[in-house]
């Protein structure tokens, strides 16, 4: 049994990763200020700090074995017109993130990183080694700390590995019986989109550009169920070395485009998406698509939930449970 400190375990992906931690028999710590998390979605048997990444060092201690760190401000939008929120955020905390564990003398780190550092890509599936370009402040931001996470393990010992995501959904129900789901505001992922569409909170699901090189013409992503993504983090604790710093790709190395996802989740819900075509956004690109190849090799992880419909159906089941939470007032 370890301990372990988990920032921004009160959000979507942290808070699925803290369950993990706790089915798996070791002790953990929630730090969030629950400006973007939510409390119910910490799980049950957790500590619970709230606070922001900068009181850290009020937390850690000599107790703890690791840090799995998710605490960020993560919307791409946002970030073009508010970025100094962004480097204070994301940079700044985790600067005083990584000199809090320093002085408790706290040597393991797993942060959560982004396909954002890499920009448009050159080309596809995108690797650790391929160019990194961010072309917006939440990617820029992510790639700094990913270099400040290099310096401190080569002057300081650390082991680290940080893991580049790609496109995360579904849904976990954990053993403590708390489901957790997708649940940004505003939301800006496409599959709680379309549910949005399915479920008539909105008029229509947008596809923009239908005639990008790909089968259908619309754009390809490559998406992953979050279970899959804690189960990389697990991994993750167990391969950090000291004094290296491990980067991975996750994802499932494979794409889905536009309106296969829609198609998808048409089949789930039995319900019909209405579709409205329009022109190409700016800065899209026609593919991204991971090289999971490293995580498979240097973590022995390889995604068990590949399917799209499976990853939908858990996403669907969470929206249904929350939409019927919001009716009765919860």
């Amino acid at each position: 049994m370890s301990t372990y400190l988990v920032t921004g375990g009160a959000g979507y992906v942290g808070s699925v990763v803290a369950a993990h931690l706790l089915e798996a028999g070791h002790r953990v710590t929630v730090l969030d200020d629950l400006s973007t998390g939510f409390r119910e979605g910490v799980p049950a048997g957790a500590e619970f700090v709230q606070g922001r990444i900068q009181e850290a060092g009020t937390v850690l201690d000599a107790s703890f074995d690791g840090v799995l760190h998710f605490a960020a401000s993560s919307q791409v939008g946002e970030s073009v017109v508010d970025p100094e929120k962004y480097w204070r955020n994301n940079v700044a905390g985790s600067l005083e993130l990584i000199g809090a564990m320093r002085a408790a003398g706290v040597r393991k780190l797993v942060f959560s990183s982004t396909a954002a550092t890499y920009g448009e890509p050159e080309s596809v599936p995108i690797s650790e080694t391929a160019r990194t370009a961010p072309t917006n402040t939440y990617g820029a931001t992510k790639l700094a700390v990913d270099h400040l996470i290099t310096s401190e393990a080569v002057a300081h010992g650390l082991a680290a590995v940080s893991l580049r995501y790609f496109n995360v959904a579904g849904a976990y129900g954990s053993s403590s019986g708390v489901a957790v789901g997708e649940r940004h505001d505003p939301e800006s992922h496409l599959i709680p989109l379309v549910f949005q569409a399915a479920l008539g909170q909105r008029e229509h699901i947008a596809v923009y550009g239908d005639d990008y090189p790909t089968p259908d013409g619309t754009c390809v992503r490559d998406y992953i169920h979050v279970a899959d993504l804690a189960e990389a983090h697990l991994l993750a604790l167990d391969a950090a070395t000291s004094g290296e710093h491990l980067i991975c790709n996750l994802g499932n190395g494979s794409g889905f485009s536009v309106r296969e996802v829609i198609e998808s989740v048409k089949r789930v819900t039995g319900r019909e998406i209405p579709v409205v075509t329009s022109g190409r956004r700016a800065g899209d690109p026609a593919v991204l698509v991971a090289s999971a190849e490293r995580a498979h090799q240097a973590l022995g992880w390889t995604p068990s939930r590949p399917n799209l419909d499976d990853i939908v159906a858990d996403a669907w089941k969470f929206t249904q449970e929350r939409s019927t939470e919001r009716r009765h007032g919860r």
